[in-house]
């Protein structure tokens, strides 16, 4: 039992910085390495599904996710265009045929996925989100 504790805190943080590289490098999504993060911890300690679910830049992706509430137009729009740039930029760096294949089905794939998941009303004045009520 203390070994998938372990094996599933560590897979959980392993995710989490893959889910981190994801922000800066658009080959890399963000959202299902988080999410999957947060299944980790979910099944292996409190403490850190409760750390995470509140924390200011990963927290709100599992809550929307997990209420089905959707990502802003205006985020959807940003990370397309910075994916898209970025595989770009790779393949005029690389400028091999395989490469060019893995990065445009990678870059389909995440476009998919980020054009099917409900787009967020924006919220009105006073409505601030907050991923989970204070304890």
């Amino acid at each position: 039992m203390k070994l998938k504790i372990v094996l599933l805190v560590t897979l959980g943080l392993a995710c989490l910085g893959l889910g981190a590289v994801g922000v800066a490098l658009p080959v890399l999504p963000t959202t299902p390495f988080v999410l999957l993060a947060a299944a980790c911890f979910s099944a292996s300690s409190k403490r850190m599904h409760a750390w995470l679910s509140r924390n200011r830049f990963f927290g709100p992706y599992i809550e929307h996710y997990r209420t089905g509430t959707g990502i802003k137009m205006s985020l959807k729009i940003a990370s397309l265009v910075f994916l898209w740039a970025g595989l770009v930029l790779s393949m005029l760096a690389v400028r091999t045929w395989w490469i060019y294949l893995i990065l445009g089905l990678v870059g389909a794939g995440v476009t998919a996925h980020l054009l099917l998941i409900k787009t967020r009303k924006k919220t009105g004045a006073g409505q601030a989100f907050h991923p989970l009520p204070p304890s």
